[in-house]
């Protein structure tokens, strides 16, 4: 008799493993997903045709297995989208002769330029920070003066012992310049002093960025690199799912479905049976409130950590006590539909409309709660019904579900969104034309609670024989999609007996340099 793999939760990390455990093994996985929809945070959302990229999700990576898996799904185009063919835009295209033409079919990944700022003064800012004329010119010659005598600073008197964030940070960067381009941003997405964060977040997040090979890159540019040793450089472009990246999971769904896998969504586990050092079987409650339990082999979990042990039977008091003190943030987005911006496009890219170029905007300003602005229209021309009249962005918001921001009701807290973005100058509240709004639970992992004890987790878990965490919160680390994606082949890879131990599938995303960068 094949052996059952129970899989909880539908997001990328789990898609991936019952992928792998059809196409490598006889293996039958059965997915439990508490939503009515597929790919977790990277799900993609709808609203009368318009649709929702919640968090927005690039896919690159620097694992070739991973970005062949991804192309497998849904391969690059070979003829240009839309917005190409109204600007007369070159992109680059699949040659293969099977390529497939994002106006005629829809299973397809598109190649689309990477541009992020940060908008503060409303003045926008190269991200990753670059020192050239128009950060010179924004800031000003003596804010400019005392960045820089404060990263000498921190050059001469380094922080010994980084124990928190914001150690990490004025180390590579000097206390002026995080104060100027991190600090509020950072405590606007964790709603915590940096000072309270563990220092591992930056090693995760931020990895090899420093003001020093920001300025070897701004060398490199000027002087052609002239013979030597070509310094990384952060991606200018990257794939993009014709629909979102929601669209490439829910193939993937469609895929395992299709191999005999079993999705079960509206399935929300309640408890995991734990005997003798196994799992045995996982309860869960369907959409009707009905119990079921499903038996198996091999048990697969990407639901948070928190969540995981709190439902999981037989697990010593030391390890439950770490994982009540585990914390996350939580999500809330609001997708508005627009006539036209207010920023402009001061830059040398070509957009349908002449908007700002940008795929998302990371919000510094201070007197408002907003973190990020997406804008939809510049991920995929397919994202919004209809892209020559209208523009569809999402403004997005970190918090706790007893903040206020969670709690007030979607009208109320469209209009304080709107008045929010308004007094910012992003848009004048004339041109709204519709807005929608979505909560995410248990979108960021966090890095402070008991997260400093999370070994004693993972230790524990590592020795129950049969089950595997991966994920974003299956992990409680701030995965992303490659990273979730690798971790459930490495997971498949140790299952079947391919891969040499557990701490390959942790290893994942501990690499010391910076995810979005390449060698040129």
């Amino acid at each position: 008799m094949a052996k059952k793999a129970v899989i909880i939760g539908a997001g990328p990390a789990g898609l991936t493993a019952a992928y792998e455990l059809l196409t490598r093994s006889d293996i039958e996985p059965v997915i439990l997903e508490e939503n009515d929809f597929v790919g977790g945070i990277s799900a993609t959302l709808d609203y009368k045709n318009n649709k929702i990229d919640m968090g927005g999700h690039r896919f690159f990576s620097k694992s070739e297995r991973v970005m062949d898996w991804w192309l497998s799904i849904l391969p690059l185009q070979g003829a240009p989208s839309k917005d190409d063919l109204l600007l007369n835009r070159k992109v680059e295209l699949s040659t293969l002769p099977e390529a497939p033409n994002p106006e005629k079919t829809d299973k397809v990944m598109l190649k689309r330029h990477r541009l992020s700022r940060i908008y503060y003064l409303k003045t926008f800012f190269d991200y990753p920070v670059s020192l050239n004329m128009n950060t010179i010119k924004g800031l000003g010659l003596w804010r400019m003066f005392k960045i820089g005598c404060s990263y000498l600073k921190a050059l001469a008197f380094p922080i010994k012992e980084e124990k928190s964030l914001e150690d990490f940070m004025i180390n590579r960067f000097g206390r002026e310049l995080y104060l100027t381009f991190f600090k509020d941003y950072t405590e606007k997405l964790w709603g915590i002093d940096c000072a309270k964060i563990s220092a591992e977040w930056g090693a995760q997040r931020i990895k090899g960025i420093s003001i020093l090979k920001v300025i070897k890159q701004m060398f490199n540019n000027l002087f052609g690199h002239k013979g030597k040793a070509v310094e990384t450089s952060f991606i200018d472009s990257f794939y993009y799912p014709k629909f979102g990246p929601g669209h490439l999971w829910q193939s993937v769904a469609e895929q395992v479905e299709a191999k005999g896998g079993k999705i079960l969504r509206r399935h929300k586990v309640i408890r995991v049976v734990k005997k003798n050092n196994r799992i045995t079987a996982v309860e869960a409650l369907d959409d009707k409130g009905k119990l079921k339990v499903f038996e198996g082999d091999i048990f697969i979990s990407t639901m948070p950590v928190k969540d995981l042990v709190e439902t999981m039977t037989d697990v010593p008091t030391k390890v439950k006590k770490v994982a009540e003190g585990l914390m996350y943030r939580d999500f809330r987005t609001v997708g508005i539909l627009l006539n036209k911006l207010k920023i402009k496009n001061t830059t040398h890219f070509k957009t349908v409309s002449n908007i700002v170029p940008d795929t998302w905007i990371y919000v510094q300003e201070r007197d408002v709660k907003l973190g990020r602005l997406q804008i939809f229209n510049n991920w995929s021309p397919y994202l919004v019904n209809d892209l020559e009249n209208t523009v569809w962005i999402g403004l997005e918001y970190f918090c706790n579900e007893q903040d206020k921001i969670w709690t007030d009701d979607d009208e109320t807290f469209i209009k304080f969104a709107i008045g929010e973005a308004a007094k910012i100058g992003i848009f004048d509240e004339a041109d709204v034309l519709d807005a929608y709004t979505h909560k995410v639970k248990k979108a960021y992992p966090a890095y402070f609670g008991t997260y400093d004890r999370f070994d004693e987790i993972k230790n524990y878990v590592n020795g129950i024989d049969n089950l595997y965490l991966v994920g974003r919160n299956g992990m409680h680390r701030y995965n992303n999609m490659d990273h979730s994606t690798l971790a459930a082949m490495k997971t498949v890879d140790f299952i079947l007996g391919e891969g040499s131990s557990r701490e390959e599938i942790w290893s994942v995303n501990t690499e010391s340099d910076y995810h979005e960068e390449k060698q040129a």
